[in-house]
């Protein structure tokens, strides 16, 4: 399965592929913002994408996904520190499948992308 990591921090990419590769998912891309991730998602089955981003943040990068056919059904799972009730709302509405609230454990990270993976 590939997935693309998109978060304008270098470390919390490293974080969150981490997370991912000790439970066994390989085939990783990232992108520090919505721009670059839209020209990695070829293939992408998968995306976990910060909010706040420089160039095309992370709820720009939803709406233009989930307007593109070949790509809108690619699950979306929001990482980002905006955690208010509104933010979690209109991600949702956007077309995010879950939403994870930053610092998240591996546990929190796995179970929501294992959740939105297998329905």
């Amino acid at each position: 399965m590939k997935v693309l990591v998109v978060d304008d921090s270098a470390t919390m990419r490293r974080i969150i592929v981490n997370n991912l590769q000790t439970a066994g998912y390989e085939d990783i891309v990232q992108a520090g913002n919505g721009l670059e991730a839209l020209s990695n998602m070829a293939g992408v089955e998968l995306i976990l994408t910060d909010w706040n981003m420089p160039v095309m943040d992370g709820l720009s990068l939803v709406k233009e996904i989930r307007k593109n056919p070949a790509f809108g059904n690619v699950p979306i799972v929001m990482v980002t520190t905006e955690g208010a009730q509104e933010e979690v709302i209109e991600a949702l509405k956007q077309g995010v499948n879950d939403y994870i609230v930053k610092p998240f454990s591996k546990q929190t990270l796995i179970e929501k992308v294992e959740k939105v993976i297998n329905g």
